[in-house]
């Protein structure tokens, strides 16, 4: 699972991948991006003429499941301490710090999002995977000048939930980005998955257009040998960069 990445160059790179959309954010180099911080995406809107550059909360709302799972577990809880439950406002009430990854879009709880008015890019220059083992986060790119890419993403807009206890319910734009099977040199990391990683105009073109019957084959890993280890053993990774 990938709950770490860095994208630390500007927007002229990011246009050598898919050109045209407008900004509405001002970038700052971020070597270390985790989850539930705000992180660039360019995203469709529904109405909009071009794709918009945003800044967005990384991780998308959980599964009803999920919820209802965590929240009876703290209701358990509770009655085990003889304190009086009300379940419907503990489940409401139920913090959420979000989904990063989305693997499974046959899920229900996906497929609402997979629509073109709710796909984003997610610009990257390189990403972590956690293997204690090999160093702890080991980071992968294309290349020691770590160029752009883009994660293949959804993204929700005006979500409320519960992020975190002490800020309680907000309402927020959520992004996440699909995995898939690992490649070679990711598998050797992490055997579970990596994230889908678009490298071409035609691919952030096709992601942001097609029909999902057709994006949907964009949902496979990169093949052997396209990413190198760049980094080991650190949360923060590259310099900034034009």
């Amino acid at each position: 699972m990938c709950n770490l990445y860095s994208h630390t160059r500007n927007v002229e790179a990011m246009r050598k991948l898919f050109a045209k959309f407008d900004v509405a954010a001002q970038l700052v180099p971020q070597p270390g991006i985790f989850p539930d911080y705000a992180a660039p995406v360019i995203r469709n809107q529904a109405g909009a003429d071009l794709p918009e550059l945003a800044l967005v909360r990384w991780g998308m709302p959980s599964s009803k499941k999920a919820l209802l799972d965590a929240a009876t577990k703290r209701a358990d809880k509770l009655r085990a301490k003889n304190k009086p439950v009300d379940f419907d406002e503990l489940l409401r009430m139920e913090p959420d710090s979000g989904t990063t990854n989305v693997r499974n879009t046959s899920s229900s709880h996906w497929k609402r999002w997979l629509g073109v008015e709710s796909r984003c890019l997610v610009p990257f220059t390189s990403f972590s995977e956690f293997n204690r083992d090999a160093g702890g986060d080991i980071w992968f790119a294309f290349g020691e000048d770590r160029p752009t890419a883009f994660f293949a993403g959804i993204w929700a807009k005006d979500w409320t939930s519960v992020r975190k206890v002490k800020t309680g319910l907000e309402t927020i734009d959520l992004y996440a980005f699909l995995t898939t099977d690992p490649n070679a040199e990711v598998g050797a990391i992490h055997p579970k998955a990596m994230p889908v990683i678009l490298t071409t105009p035609e691919e952030c073109e096709a992601w942001m257009t097609a029909p999902w019957e057709q994006a949907r084959g964009l949902q496979r890993p990169l093949p052997d040998g396209s990413l190198q280890i760049v980094a080991r053993g650190v949360k923060k990774d590259g310099e900034a960069d034009a």
